[in-house]
């Protein structure tokens, strides 16, 4: 019966996706006599907790005494923002506490189980432990190494372009895709992409979801070569920018610095990266900063989460750098063709992804750490 419970409470948690950074996703329910009284969530970074957003929503202080409460995440022990929940717990009379994750907060950590104890609570453990895990892999990483989580992200075709040989790439993936992709966003607290992008796309990097979040915008540029007419510097007073460039860039272009600055631009100097077998592999990817020692600015900055979106110099480099904790591939069921020293399908190529090879009617098999995809081929788009 309590999984039942559970599952509600992880329901409500997700309710506060891209409004709780840097704080966790938490939902709690409070049970009686095998009925609800009363649900809460944290719903937004310095508002109530779950679980007193769901004692708020009581018809009386007295009404829960006797109840049992799920909760996804262990009871905060400790003054932040909010008082402390397992006071909370204990001034309402809750007889027993189910609990999903345990909290690898250094202030926490088991204490809140502890303190429920002491008073007399039966508290139960690991209850869905996994299905709670999975909410906040973000906030685990984040408040045990202070450093972001790094989701990288890229779509490509069957035949792994990520764009046609003219440049083309509007769109590899389809609209529920892309749908996805903005739900990332606004799940995240940053986005960062290489100057290559910036020079090529002129992107604006926003959530595109109505009422969504827009990430703080991160370029990795080591020689200020962003130019001060694009999207996201004349957007930045309107939504966080940050240019990282190497200490020797902001020193030789100060003039660009301070004019970047002026525009609302938040520049980093940070590190040249490390070398790799006498060569400066982060240098020679086009980005040069250290992007480790970036993290840790970031993470002192308070962000908790990145959506790293490339280009592929920059991706090769996290990867390098060890920065990576997720990748989200999305794969069209397209081919395009064209150049490539190592690439399954050459020739031209076409010249716009509305042309590509069409395939349909999807089967995947599992081969233990590889997959086979299967298709039925449809031909060429509009033939």
């Amino acid at each position: 019966m309590e999984e039942k419970y559970m599952l509600r409470a992880i329901e409500l948690a997700k309710r506060g996706i891209g409004r709780v950074n840097p704080n966790p996703l938490v939902g709690a329910v409070i049970v009686k006599d095998g009925e609800i009284l009363s649900e809460g969530y944290h719903a937004r970074y310095g508002e109530l907790h779950a679980e007193r957003h769901a004692f708020s929503r009581l018809e009386s202080s007295e009404a829960a005494r006797g109840a049992e409460m799920y909760v996804t995440l262990e009871p905060c022990c400790h003054q932040g923002k909010q008082p402390p929940c397992t006071q909370a717990i204990i001034e309402h009379g809750i007889r027993k506490v189910y609990v999903g994750s345990d909290d690898p907060n250094g202030l926490v950590a088991g204490k809140g189980i502890a303190l429920l104890r002491q008073a007399g609570i039966e508290v139960e453990t690991q209850v869905l432990k996994e299905a709670c895990d999975a909410l906040n892999p973000v906030f685990f990483h984040y408040i045990t190494e202070k450093t972001p989580y790094v989701v990288m992200k890229y779509a490509m075709t069957l035949d792994g372009k990520i764009a046609c040989d003219s440049g083309k790439s509007q769109w590899v993936t389809g609209e529920r895709a892309r749908t996805h992709v903005q739900e990332t966003r606004n799940a995240l607290m940053g986005i960062m992409v290489g100057i290559g992008t910036v020079l090529a796309d002129d992107p604006s990097l926003t959530c595109r979801i109505p009422g969504g979040r827009n990430p703080t915008r991160i370029i990795a540029d080591s020689h200020l070569r962003i130019p001060l007419e694009s999207k996201v510097v004349q957007t930045a007073k309107e939504v966080a920018t940050i240019v990282a460039a190497t200490e020797e860039g902001c020193s030789e272009y100060a003039e660009k610095r301070h004019a970047l600055e002026g525009l609302g631009v938040e520049v980093l100097a940070v590190p040249r990266g490390s070398s790799r077998e006498g060569e400066n592999h982060a240098h020679s990817a086009g980005e040069g900063v250290d992007l480790n020692v970036l993290m840790e600015m970031l993470g002192n900055r308070g962000i908790d989460s990145i959506l790293l979106e490339g280009g592929s110099a920059l991706h090769y480099s996290a990867l390098w750098a060890g920065i990576v904790r997720k990748i989200q591939v999305y794969i069209a069921h397209k081919i395009f063709g064209g150049g490539g020293s190592f690439t399954p399908v050459r020739g031209l190529g076409v010249e716009d992804p509305s042309e590509a090879f069409l395939f349909a009617n999807r089967r995947i098999t599992d081969f233990g750490e590889d997959i086979l995809l299967e298709y039925d081929c449809q031909g060429k788009h509009g033939e």
